[in-house]
């Protein structure tokens, strides 16, 4: 049909359709421009994934972001509190617990319940830590300790997604999608966000938790798995030489910039990055994940080869101490390879029971290797620009769990009022301990840090400025930082 035909047969709707989306669309954004209501271009280039100049200079040029989902408890590891043990068995004041909401601790009947460790003073600067943790603790100069994070949210999934995402509901980009959609990635062979989970019950929330949710897809982490072949679907079939599959990528990726070229939908050009990206990837990943050109005393400093101890019973599982060490030294040599956001999982410390044996299993797990991932980055000049992350969704409760059915009260229950996440590295500034809780770690008493304030530091920190890296989704530019007021931490940067 001719375009006169078209035209002539074009209905009512048709017509304002086209004109609100063609030059009335233009006509409106000119006007909108104008007038300063516009928000700045978010459009996608060609190649998503191209580099981009951040919003001033960065003091980090990667972050390895170490999750440990369910809670790590904070009087256990990194917030003293004498007063655990004096009052141990006691209720605390109504005046203390408020209205408090618990997922399983019974308030009414609930008592506090006292701690084993033991905390000292290390490094220069003095900073308290468990002896849960000693070979993170001789890194204590590196690290700018937050002992005063709190969250609005008090169950596993809407916490996870607070703190990977910045908001509690499904579907929103994670903070490595946010620092990808506005720096790009800086290497050609790998993706610009990696993630790698450690087997053990799971996470609530999944893929949610490094989605690049209403972001295009290149924006999303790719997950790394265990063994040889890290990505899923990465080799050849029996039979596709690289040049047959080249010559079909060249194919395909021709078909697609056609069709990008006629509608403009960003997810072709992401799913053209991928496919090249893919095929690139096919020498760069196992050679990363091997391990074999590594000395033998990095190996043995990280615990690659470790013997894990036993334990009757552990919620994130069996068989993670290899595992994590390797993820940590996987992680550092991500960072060196160009890689600029690492996520490293491990699931679970959610301790509702059996506390202290739990909590130790999973402490000897991690200690070391992170440990040792630091002084690695340090000894090899990356620590200054690599920013390190240990966090979790929330705390836990000073009071011991009464959860209806348990015979013995041996664990603590979901605390988001109060708890502890540290950083070091790009552009922290370590050896000191920002904000502090009251006597039983229950609420903030100085130097509150919220969710969006971590997150604004973490953009602040690679050059962006939280309330200029938004995304035009459905009619509204979205930030990682939500619409309320967030603030960069400014104490704990150098």
């Amino acid at each position: 049909m001719s375009p006169f035909e078209q035209h002539l047969t074009q209905t009512r709707r048709d017509f304002l359709a086209t004109s609100s989306c063609g030059l009335g669309t233009l006509a409106l954004a000119s006007l909108l421009k104008q007038d300063g209501l516009l928000a700045e271009d978010a459009s996608i280039p060609a190649n998503p994934l191209s580099t981009r100049v951040s919003h001033f200079a960065p003091k980090a040029e990667r972050c390895i972001f170490i999750f440990l989902e369910g809670g790590p408890s904070q009087m256990d590891l990194f917030d003293p509190k004498p007063l655990l043990n004096k009052y141990d068995g006691q209720p605390l004041p109504d005046s203390i617990v408020g209205n408090a909401k618990f997922a399983f601790l019974q308030k009414e009947s609930a008592t506090v319940m006292g701690t084993k460790r033991i905390f000292k003073k290390h490094g220069q600067c003095g900073m308290e830590i468990s002896d849960l943790l000693p070979n993170i603790a001789t890194c204590a100069d590196d690290i700018a300790l937050i002992r005063s994070m709190h969250t609005t949210q008090f169950n596993h999934l809407p916490g996870q997604l607070m703190l990977n995402c910045g908001e509690s509901r499904l579907g929103r980009p994670s903070v490595g999608s946010w620092v990808t959609y506005g720096l790009g990635n800086a290497s050609q062979e790998l993706p610009s966000y990696v993630v790698m989970v450690s087997k053990g019950r799971g996470l609530p929330g999944g893929s949610s938790t490094w989605s690049s949710g209403f972001l295009p897809s290149s924006y999303g982490g790719v997950m790394f798995r265990n063994g040889a072949s890290p990505v899923l679907n990465l080799a050849n079939p029996d039979g596709i030489t690289p040049e047959m599959q080249s010559a079909s990528i060249r194919a395909l990726n021709d078909l697609n910039r056609l069709q990008h070229k006629h509608i403009g939908d960003p997810e072709i050009a992401a799913r053209i990055n991928s496919y090249e990206l893919a095929f690139r990837m096919q020498s760069s990943a196992p050679e990363l994940v091997d391990l074999s050109g590594e000395s033998q005393d990095t190996l043995d400093a990280y615990g690659v080869d470790r013997i894990e101890p036993p334990i009757k019973s552990n919620l994130g599982g069996i068989g993670n101490y290899q595992t994590f060490s390797r993820h940590c030294l996987n992680a550092r040599r991500m960072v060196e390879r160009g890689v600029r956001f690492v996520n490293i999982i491990h699931a679970s410390w959610d301790h509702h029971s059996a506390l202290d044996p739990q909590l130790a299993h999973n402490c000897q797990m991690v200690d070391q290797p992170i440990a040792a991932l630091l002084k690695d980055l340090k000894q090899r000049g990356l620590l200054d620009t690599t920013l390190v992350v240990w966090g979790s969704e929330f705390g836990r409760t000073a009071l011991g769990e009464n959860r209806k059915g348990f015979k013995k009260v041996t664990g603590r229950d979901h605390h988001p009022a109060a708890f502890s996440l540290w950083m070091a590295g790009g552009g922290i500034k370590g050896g000191q301990v920002h904000g502090e809780t009251d006597d039983f770690a229950w609420n903030v008493a100085r130097d509150p840090v919220s969710m969006h304030d971590f997150h604004a530091t973490i953009l602040h920190l690679f050059g962006l400025d939280h309330n200029k890296l938004s995304y035009r989704f459905q009619g509204l530019d979205f930030r990682l930082t939500g619409v309320n007021p967030a603030k960069v931490v400014k104490g704990v940067i150098a």
